[in-house]
């Protein structure tokens, strides 16, 4: 398989993840009422610590080698200034939408990275596609229950939307492969962009709707999405 291809195939397993994750939300029924609310919570901390895996273990370390110290920290605040803005004008638009805006927010830049490390021969590309599926099958359980609540969508449809926004991976994939190769600051900067906005996002949307009063174990979602990105992070290095 050429790399082109690679980059095709990874970006479209990832991008999948947001429908079946939406597909698991629509077909979830617990009739137990404290287990379904500690699963949706588990779940929201799973993908927490996935995107924080991403964060550590690939954003950040692939990228401050090619920026200098003044622009790696500029990029990094642009990042979460610009998903902050983002935020802020849902919030004002009355829109119900943010986990929907963050998923995409954060899955388009690290598309467009994962298809430039593949054109220049980087482990990280592996690494960062498993990683982009593991916080994409939260993030989509989490987005169809946000979306599911405040549309008229039906189930369906709110499947079928998550199904057609899988598709920007590749295409993004594809336009970090053949057009951000060459320059790698960059490929650096949208690294360190994606990286603050998903610091951003965890701790403004995603820590505050983990916990649950009175329960301990959904934030022990949260260091298994870490740890499973701990383990891809060993056996690609």
């Amino acid at each position: 398989m050429d790399n082109w291809q690679a980059v095709v195939v990874l970006t479209l397993m990832a991008g999948m993840a947001m429908p079946v994750g939406a597909w698991a939300a629509w077909k979830e029924r617990i009739d137990i009422p404290w287990l379904e609310s500690e699963l949706r919570h588990g779940i929201i901390a799973f993908g927490g610590g996935a995107l924080l895996s991403a964060v550590a273990l690939v954003l950040v370390p692939d990228s401050l080698s090619d920026l200098s110290l003044g622009s790696a920290a500029a990029w990094f605040l642009a990042g979460g200034i610009a998903f902050m803005a983002l935020d802020v004008m849902l919030a004002r638009s009355g829109s119900s939408a943010s986990q929907l805006a963050a998923m995409l927010a954060d899955f388009v830049p690290e598309a467009l990275a994962l298809g430039a490390a593949f054109a220049y021969g980087s482990s990280g590309g592996m690494l960062l596609a498993g990683l982009m599926a593991l916080q994409n099958l939260p993030e989509g359980f989490n987005a169809y229950h946000e979306l599911r609540q405040s549309t008229a969508y039906s189930s369906r449809r709110l499947v079928g939307m998550f199904f057609t926004m899988a598709w920007l991976g590749p295409l993004a994939g594809l336009g970090g492969f053949w057009w951000l190769a060459d320059y790698p600051s960059v490929v650096a900067a949208i690294m360190l962009f994606a990286a603050g906005g998903i610091l951003y996002s965890v701790f403004q949307d995603l820590a505050p709707q983990a916990r649950l009063e009175r329960h301990w174990g959904p934030p022990l979602g949260a260091v298994l999405g870490f740890a499973l990105g701990i383990m891809g992070h060993m056996l690609i290095h």
